[in-house]
């Protein structure tokens, strides 16, 4: 059972026209934290108002003003004071906690499985044989992605190449250093996924020290999709976007409840990965066979398309049954299994990032009607279009 205020189990009466104070120890200096704290404003402004005091530098400075506030509960990063904030008995929900789970309190915790799943598939997708996986010793969510990671990769009959250090367990040109000479010793074209797109960039920076090709002989993928990042690294990284918008809002709606006193039982709120959003840093095609990287370049132009393996083949230059066969040995899936990948991919990622109507996304992508992509829809994810929007969109 999660902890709760003991005044809000009916200790002290809720007055009419009672407001939350509500404190807020999330940092805005990532797009996660901001995306957090969207989502809890949105929640207050459907069910509030509640009153927040904010401190985005730090739990450390600001714990002594924080002492002498009647707050009736706590939204916040881990942090070295947290034991403090929890000895204080109030309704409190922990964000991504960098070491295990605190039992008996709400955590907030990324789908490390689905990421590691989508990463290495992202990968494949592109053709690589060999792979390899960069992050954190010691760092459960960390760990998580690496190991689902590969998992996924063993399936398709291939393993990982693995860099892990203890976050700042030493300078970051030494650091810096190591790290090139790892990505050295990999055997090239090599498919990576980075951590998180902090632990990305740092590759791509390894590479450059390296005298390696991004994405030509490494090709990184990082997790977050924090633009910001990903666009100022040399060249843009690819990354797997995270709803946390959606998660601030359920944070809120969990604390709400536990301020009113009510009783939340192993409630665990979980960041979904969503999409991955490709830019140069994987953008390319580790396949030697030419036919099958004209076929796979063909699927990607016309994503938007209702194409059919006939078209594809064409493009390629050879006849369907050649195409399939190379298919099966290049990437050991179906040509149509890829056209129908690279299109739910695409509706995905229209349905998450754009808020036009289903119809509209139909109509762009050739479909007859919102029926038509529904049916298709629901054959490949076992969902309809409009739940999807529902689970992973913005709230």
């Amino acid at each position: 059972m999660d902890r709760v205020h003991p005044k809000a189990r009916g200790g002290r009466r809720r007055p009419p026209g009672w407001v939350p104070r509500v404190v807020l120890l999330i940092e805005s200096s990532r797009s996660s934290g901001r995306s957090l704290l969207r989502g809890i404003a949105n929640y207050a402004h459907h069910h509030g108002p509640w009153a927040f005091y904010w401190e985005p530098r730090g739990l450390e400075k600001a714990w002594p003003r924080i002492q002498s506030l009647e707050a009736d509960g706590f939204i916040l990063r881990d942090v070295k004071q947290l034991e403090n904030v929890l000895s204080r008995g109030l309704p409190t929900v922990v964000v991504g906690h960098s070491k295990q789970e605190i039992p008996e309190i709400v955590n907030v915790i990324t789908d490390s499985e689905t990421i590691g799943k989508m990463a290495a598939e992202h990968l494949l997708s592109r053709g690589f044989h060999e792979f390899a996986f960069c992050g954190f010793d010691g760092i459960p969510w960390s760990e998580l992605r690496g190991e689902s990671f590969r998992r996924r990769l063993v399936e398709a009959g291939h393993d990982a190449h693995f860099y892990q250090t203890t976050p700042e367990s030493a300078g970051w040109q030494t650091e810096l250093n190591k790290m090139a000479r790892w990505l050295k010793s990999l055997p090239k074209p090599v498919g990576l996924m980075a951590a998180n797109d902090d632990r990305g960039e740092q590759v791509i920076e390894a590479c450059k020290v390296a005298g390696i090709r991004v994405p030509d002989e490494v090709a990184v993928i990082g997790v977050d999709n924090d633009e910001l990042v990903c666009e100022l690294s040399d060249p843009p990284m690819s990354s797997i976007a995270l709803n946390f918008e959606r998660a601030g809002y359920e944070s809120a709606g969990v604390l709400d409840l536990l301020m009113r006193g009510k009783v939340v039982k192993g409630k665990k709120i979980l960041v979904a990965a969503t999409h991955i959003v490709t830019r140069r840093s994987s953008d390319i095609l580790a396949v030697a066979d030419q036919h099958v990287a004209a076929a796979l370049q063909f699927i990607r132009d016309h994503a938007r398309e209702m194409i059919g393996v006939p078209d594809v083949a064409k493009s390629a230059g050879i006849s369907r049954r050649s195409l399939e066969k190379r298919f099966q040995e290049t990437l050991r899936r179906s040509v149509l299994s890829e056209i129908r990948r690279i299109r739910v991919n695409q509706i995905c990622r229209m349905l998450v990032e754009t808020n036009r109507p289903i119809s509209e996304i139909a109509i762009a992508l050739g479909y007859t009607g919102p029926e038509h992509i529904a049916r298709y829809f629901r054959r490949e994810m076992g969902t309809t279009p409009l739940a999807y929007r529902r689970k992973f969109g913005q709230k």
